[in-house]
């Protein structure tokens, strides 16, 4: 064979690999956008049940079809918070197990003798879904276009790297070259660095399974070289967890130190098995005879369960080890303010993004609610002993509001989210602005208050009683009005609706108590002045509350 077959052989290869990673770009972002509801539940159930962690981890990755999306969302919990470094821990190890299930399908795709080969019939999805995609009207089957065009491209791109191997095997150079490739340690730092350069265990296993059935390289040689993508695997959430917290750091770190024990273990077993002239090959090869492809899947599958029913036990000894090497940091005032349930890693899986949004926003009301009591409280008793703590609450609201939007922006961008999820997200910018907004009339209440008491007067007893009803009537419309946003109920937002009608009525009350009390000389002009603006601004703060509530009704919800 030529310098030019081989030059083309090589490109074939970088055009299957090219495939095969839109392919499983295509097939992970619809599945996400086809479950997103179900993956939202699924890892909203994270625990401390260290089994139930594993079964989200494998259940998640064999949904959307890849491990690093999965490590990587894990990394922006733990970084927000969310989960512990054990969940963490646990979740990283189902991960491993579920991304073993491209390979299985791989190499079903690789059977076929004289008659259609499995993978020519896989390939023909791929026109399948492309034409269901273009021309189908619902959003639901342009989704499953999606997933059936990214099934099939996934072994167009299996057939182009096979070809390009058979090429190669027919090079006697090329052969002896790869036949003396034999020390595993080697083999493993190959799979090692070629996973790494494409941040892919799924294509340096499924390039691994092309060439042991071409007859390129031998079993045990395709065994070392996918223990070595395993570690490779870890370029990702190394990758992530560099650019965020110290418990991402440590999770990163979990998932290289799992890998590389998973392959020391497997490495001193088969030196143990090699002294009885036993390899991982030949005991495979007797299971499943005369079917290398599923020889090495079966082992991928076999190394990955094992691996985690041996570290299972020790995710304890783990976390300890991971917190001594990475230590906590001192927190500096830069890292005040924070989006805690919101981290930038979680842009890989978006669904699961737009429910962490939503807890932010949550987050966001609470604050706001909570600087409202304090302006009123202030008002009320001149006590400005909480003015720091407002004044930190008012930046952290406007830090949020800032940073939020920002993120918001970024996720509507992404594929893989559903028509549900996007109508959210359309409502998100305005709900930010609306509980930003509730702080800074809360703001404005401090500012009357500050002002009351430069001027050495105060409310009188009627105006401070009036004052504590219109709080704790804020207080009922905040709990129905969260309640319909978090839930999407709209019972409680009707609820909602009555309450802010109260409120709107209690402030004609209160204004028409004012005057009452003007008249006969209770309270005085500048205090009045003072508590006019200070009704205004409750009303305002109610009307921003109901716009939160009443988002629910662009997303189209039933009635609970």
């Amino acid at each position: 064979m030529d310098i030019t077959a081989i030059i083309s052989s090589i490109l074939t290869l970088l055009a299957g690999i090219g495939v095969f990673l839109i392919a499983c770009q295509m097939m992970s972002s619809n599945l996400e956008a086809a479950s997103s509801e179900k993956l939202k539940k699924l890892f909203s159930k994270a625990s401390d049940s260290k089994l139930l962690g594993v079964g989200i981890g494998a259940l998640g990755t064999a949904a959307i079809q890849s491990s690093g999306a999965t490590t990587v969302m894990t990394i922006g919990f733990v970084n927000a918070g969310i989960i512990s470094l054990a969940q963490a821990a646990t979740i990283i190890y189902g991960a491993n197990i579920g991304t073993t299930v491209t390979a299985q399908i791989v190499a079903l795709g690789m059977f076929g003798g004289n008659s259609v080969s499995t993978s020519v019939i896989f390939s023909a999805f791929a026109g399948l879904g492309a034409f269901l995609s273009i021309f189908a009207k619902k959003n639901s089957f342009k989704t499953l276009g999606g997933i059936l065009a990214g099934f099939g491209l996934l072994f167009v791109g299996l057939e182009l790297m096979s070809g390009s191997m058979e090429s190669f095997a027919a090079l006697d150079g090329v052969k002896t070259f790869l036949a003396g490739i034999g020390n595993p340690l080697l083999l493993v730092l190959l799979g090692t660095l070629f996973t790494a350069i494409i941040q892919s265990s799924s294509v340096m296993t499924s390039i691994a399974l092309a060439m042991v059935v071409t007859g390129l390289i031998g079993i045990d040689q395709g065994i070392f070289l996918t223990m070595g993508s395993n570690i490779g695997s870890c370029v990702v959430a190394l990758i992530a967890g560099l650019t965020s917290g110290t418990n991402a750091k440590r999770t990163a770190l979990i998932h290289l130190l799992f890998n590389c024990s998973g392959v020391a273990i497997f490495m001193l077993a088969s030196w143990g098995i090699g002294l009885f002239d036993i390899s991982y090959g030949s005991l495979f090869e007797k299971l499943f005879p005369s079917a290398p492809q599923v020889q090495l899947a079966m082992f991928h599958t076999f190394f990955n369960t094992v691996t985690v029913a041996l570290m299972l036990p020790l995710t304890g000894s783990m976390v300890s080890l991971v917190q001594r090497l990475i230590p906590e940091k001192p927190v500096g005032p830069s890292a005040e303010f924070s989006l805690r349930y919101v981290d930038e890693n979680m842009l890989r899986t978006p669904p699961v993004a737009v429910s962490q949004v939503k807890r932010e926003i949550l987050r966001m009301a609470d604050i706001a609610l909570e600087n409202v009591d304090r302006s009123l409280e202030m008002a009320v008793q001149l006590d400005f002993s909480q003015k720091a703590v407002f004044e930190r609450d008012e930046q952290q609201l406007n830090f949020i509001n800032r940073e939020l939007v920002a993120f918001v922006v970024r996720l509507s961008g992404k594929r893989g989210l559903g028509e549900k999820d996007k109508a959210y997200l359309s409502t998100t910018y305005r709900n930010i602005r609306d509980l930003e907004r509730v702080g800074d009339y809360a703001e404005n209440i401090v500012e009357y208050a500050t002002a009351l008491s430069d001027s050495g007067q105060q409310f009188s007893d009627d105006a401070k009683y009036e004052i504590s009803q219109m709080k704790a009537l804020l207080h009922r419309l905040f709990g129905y009005a969260l309640t319909a946003y978090r839930d999407e109920d709209r019972q409680a937002l009707d609820q909602a609706n009555i309450v802010e009608e109260e409120i709107d009525d209690y402030t004609r009350r209160m204004e028409e108590g004012h005057i009452a009390r003007m008249e006969k000389g209770i309270c005085t002009p500048t205090a009045g002045a003072q508590y006019l603006e200070l009704s205004s601004n409750t009303e305002r703060i109610a009307d921003h509350m109901i716009n939160l509530a009443k988002s629910i009704k662009s997303l189209k919800t039933s009635s609970k």
